[in-house]
């Protein structure tokens, strides 16, 4: 199944983020506030949000195409030649009246400190041309995922399932918000526990989680829902059937990013033609392997493959 990836073609959708880090020591604390004085040392960009969806994709081996918006500035600048070195096909429509995303993390004594957000949405005039954009490149994918970090570059995401679908091409949502109904018809979506809690309410048993998690399944016409769980793994429910993997057993480094290499690993493995108890049992390894990393990071094939 592994080796199928290879020629998997996946459209990723959604907002695109750059991820700045600046690593340094931390020795004292400051005069002037009680907060640690990081002296930077060494910076790094990686790529985040639907970006990194795309390129955890590639790193198993998956064709991999990317629609988003970016601002005309460095950081956009940053975001396509990332893109280009890590060989995803990037359709990146520029909004010069938009900041691109930037998420800023100082990290000292290998723990993150501090985060700094940048961001502003797009106009709409953008967001127009991006779906006449993912029109045309449906017709070349296997699976679409649609990755929705609420910043505004999914607001036509009806639509784009419905066209997708229509094209008989899977789709995968990874949600956001409390506001689900724009999700309808989509194959999968793929909230954590905190996201479902906020739909559905909470929970005491999993005979109630379940009964929640199909009503919803069914209330908004979705062959699965997979619901990431952190140290209670995660569980995936069909039509009639539930599907649980426990967490791996592993020292929990860093989770971010754990949910775009999840709904990349998932993506690849139904159009690689898994079935679903085999594609949640991979995305759970490849879970359970990104969260042993440090910020934004991939899962390789050969990672995988060892792992099994």
């Amino acid at each position: 199944m592994l080796e199928k990836i290879s020629r998997v073609r996946l459209l990723v959708v959604g907002d695109v983020m750059l991820d700045r880090y600046w690593f340094g020591e931390v020795n004292r604390i400051s005069p002037e506030a009680p907060v640690p004085v990081v002296k930077v040392e060494r910076q790094e960009e990686r790529l985040g949000g639907a970006a990194n969806v795309a390129r955890n994709a590639v790193s198993l081996g998956a064709v991999t195409a990317l629609l988003s918006v970016v601002g005309d500035d460095d950081a956009g600048r940053s975001l396509a030649q990332l893109l280009e070195e890590g060989q995803i096909d990037a359709g990146l429509h520029v909004d010069a009246a938009l900041d691109t995303i930037v998420k800023l993390r100082v990290i000292g004594r290998q723990q993150q400190l501090l985060r700094i957000d940048f961001e502003t949405p797009p106009s709409h005039e953008i967001l127009q041309a991006k779906l006449a954009d993912f029109e045309r490149r449906v017709a070349d994918a296997d699976v679409v995922v649609l990755s929705d970090y609420g910043k505004g570059g999914l607001t036509h995401i009806a639509e784009m399932i419905r066209i997708a679908r229509a094209a008989d091409k899977p789709v995968l949502v990874d949600p956001k918000g409390d506001e689900w109904e724009k999700y309808a018809g989509a194959t999968v979506i793929t909230p954590n526990r905190g996201e479902l809690k906020q739909v559905v309410g909470g929970w005491k048993t999993e005979a109630e989680l379940a009964a929640k998690a199909q009503r919803l399944r069914g209330d908004l016409g979705l062959e699965a829902l997979l619901v990431t769980r952190s140290e209670e793994g995660m569980t995936l429910f069909t039509d009639g059937e539930t599907y649980h993997q426990a967490a791996l057993a592993r020292e929990v480094f860093d989770v971010s990013g754990a949910g775009d290499t999840v709904i990349a690993t998932l993506a690849v493995m139904v159009a690689a033609g898994a079935d679903w108890a085999e594609a949640i049992r991979v995305a759970n390894i490849a879970a359970g392997i990104v969260v042993g990393k440090l910020g934004t990071a991939v899962v390789t094939r050969e990672e995988i493959a060892h792992a099994l």
